[in-house]
């Protein structure tokens, strides 16, 4: 990744990345963190700037309000090694030359990525890379930080934080210390059945929304770099490359060739897997011989029922961009849990009724 500006979008695993990348080479580095917030503020807890010592930076604390003055504190940072805590308010004349003058406040924890920073930091992104989640305990005061993984949550309960079990970053007070504790989950990924029209645009909004994506389709005339610049591409048939990309928790899966030698398989196992979002594109119609050819291959009616078709958000949506935006639409509700669809049929039965 190269040096990046404040327009670009940015995931924190990234800035992360590109955080041990830069001390790698050698340069001083130093990470931002956004450790507490109140009101309106800009960006969330767990919010990462990683900037070098030249003045390069990636990531943002604030959606550009204070990153000036972030930035020359981690530059101070990597000269003497010492921690910063900022905090910026509405009260604050830097907050209000900046732009923070909305009710907001938040505060940044500036550290020196020293050599003991940056093997937990490699260890860090290792976890992230594996879809692991995991925390990192970090004392305000530069002492030692701690990384926490999946299984040190059951293994050792009694020597950890509270507020660990409650899986939110955020300040704790942990005998006598200020610490900041912050949870990584595996980041928001969208796989894509088919490298369709469709799926030229739900990858590149998809992309730009945050989603790591990768577009699955064993013909190569359509999935080629050329038409998927910004995406993954795997050209192995759904049932031999699903298995293999593993589909957590975290996955959302859209299924879009029409083709049932593609989408059939590919339904069985997002269906029996945990993923928080299954749809497939096709009419009500299509939708229905899919369900029965499902059916017959072992699918429960129970497993069904979570397939989202005809796919998407209904926006009347035509073209190819539209309906991704309607699938985007879909992926992000359900990932935020919230059952509009359901909500809605429901309002409507109600209203109906009421007639």
């Amino acid at each position: 990744m190269n040096e990046t500006s404040l327009s670009a979008p940015v995931d924190d695993a990234s800035v992360l990345r590109q955080a041990e990348s830069w001390r790698r080479m050698g340069r001083g580095v130093a990470l931002a963190t956004v450790v507490e917030t109140f009101g309106s503020a800009p960006r969330p807890v767990g919010s990462h700037l990683a900037v070098d010592e030249a003045g390069a930076f990636c990531g943002s604390v604030s959606a550009g309000c204070v990153e000036g003055e972030v930035i020359t504190a981690a530059q101070d940072a990597i000269a003497d090694g010492a921690p910063r805590f900022l905090e910026f308010g509405v009260a604050d004349e830097v907050a209000w030359r900046v732009g923070l003058s909305c009710g907001g406040r938040i505060a940044v924890h500036v550290e020196r990525i020293d050599p003991d920073r940056l093997v937990l930091l490699s260890a860090l992104n290792g976890e992230i890379a594996a879809r692991r989640p995991c925390a990192v305990i970090t004392p305000l005061d530069g002492g030692a930080m701690q990384l926490i993984r999946a299984g040190d949550f059951a293994a050792h309960p009694r020597a950890l934080p509270a507020q660990l079990r409650d899986g939110d970053s955020g300040l704790v007070l942990h005998e006598g210390r200020r610490l900041f504790i912050s949870h990584h989950r595996p980041g928001p990924r969208l796989l894509v059945v088919g490298a369709v029209h469709v799926a030229q645009a739900l990858a590149a909004i998809a992309t730009l929304a945050g989603f790591d994506v990768t577009v699955i389709d064993p013909r190569g005339a359509y999935a080629s770099a050329e038409r998927f610049p910004q995406a993954r591409l795997d050209m192995r048939w759904p049932d031999e490359a699903l298995p293999e990309i593993g589909l957590d928790a975290a996955t959302a899966i859209a299924i879009l060739t029409h083709d049932p030698k593609i989408d059939d398989p590919a339904l069985r196992l997002a269906l029996a897997s945990d993923c928080f979002y299954v749809g497939a594109l096709g009419s009500r119609a299509t939708h229905a011989r899919r369900a029965e050819r499902l059916k017959a291959s072992g699918v429960t009616p129970f497993a069904l029922e979570r397939l989202r078709a005809p796919i998407g958000l209904d926006i009347a949506a035509i073209s190819p961009a539209e309906i991704a935006v309607s699938i985007l639409a879909e992926v992000i509700l359900a990932r935020g849990q919230k059952p509009l669809r359901q909500l809605l049929q429901h309002a409507t039965a109600t209203s109906c009724g009421a007639g």
